[in-house]
């Protein structure tokens, strides 16, 4: 199988491309820091899979599309590129924002519409949204984040509910993790209080449920009734309960 992954230089990323490369797949990993990607590569040759690496940064919209000219025929997408940052929203960095946006956002969007239009024609294939439990409810201190996981969610439904009506045989799944043990908290600027997931176990229940057609792929008792509490809860309660836990990232760094 042909497997593209965003954001493999680190992380989920990079722990999901360890286990696919098990399998002799032909893998796509795509980052920024062609450096860290090469290291990936060096990692994973001795698994004996195909490895091509891509530096780009996909917070760029021609980026994206440049991306979907160079890899044709994928079976696997797997969109997993993203950053967030943490702080009141008049006092974090516009442009910072702007980028997380059009990593988040736009660069899903693009790529998801552009690979699946390909799986339905040949009514084949998976894709893989890499969202957060963040994309379930609201996030003062680092509502910008919040929000672009929110539409990853959405977006993920909407698409899942066309899929069935049309009897489609192409699958797409959402990862909804809570905190994990990856650089995120660094670019982010917060520091965790709850305990952190680890990466590798992440991405390996996560490709373990894609595998098993599950939609909502969400590692975790604690994630789960998180979730099951923010579907429940009013949303003003979600918010001043969230409000406290950023709160206390900020100060975890100071």
């Amino acid at each position: 199988m042909k497997i593209l992954i965003t954001g493999a230089s680190s992380g989920i990323g990079r722990d999901m491309a360890r286990n696919l490369s098990k399998h002799e797949n032909d893998l796509v990993l795509v980052g920024r820091d062609e450096e860290k990607l090469k290291q990936v590569k060096d990692e994973l040759d001795k698994n004996r899979s195909n490895i091509e690496i891509i530096s780009l940064d996909l917070s760029i919209e021609e980026n994206c599309k440049e991306l979907y000219k160079r890899v044709q025929n994928v079976d696997i997408l797997i969109n997993n590129a993203g950053f967030g940052d943490c702080g009141d929203f008049t006092k974090t960095d516009l442009e910072k924002e702007l980028k997380m946006i059009n990593t988040n956002i736009v660069a899903y969007h693009i790529l998801t519409k552009l690979y699946l239009i390909d799986m339905k024609k040949k009514n084949s294939g998976k894709i893989l949204n890499v969202a957060s439990i963040a994309g379930f409810m609201p996030g003062p201190l680092m509502s910008t984040y919040y929000a672009t996981k929110n539409y990853v969610v959405k977006l993920s439904e909407g698409i899942r509910e066309e899929l069935r009506k049309e009897k489609s045989k192409v699958q797409i799944s959402i990862l909804c993790p809570g905190p994990v043990d990856t650089n995120f908290n660094r670019v982010a600027n917060v520091e965790f209080h709850a305990r952190e997931a680890n990466s590798q176990m992440v991405a390996d229940y996560a490709i373990k449920k894609l595998e098993q057609g599950k939609f909502y792929i969400i590692p975790g008792i604690d994630i789960k009734l998180v979730r099951i509490g923010a579907k429940m809860l009013p949303t003003k309660f979600i918010s001043k309960m969230a409000y406290k836990v950023q709160k206390r990232k900020l100060q975890g760094k100071k």
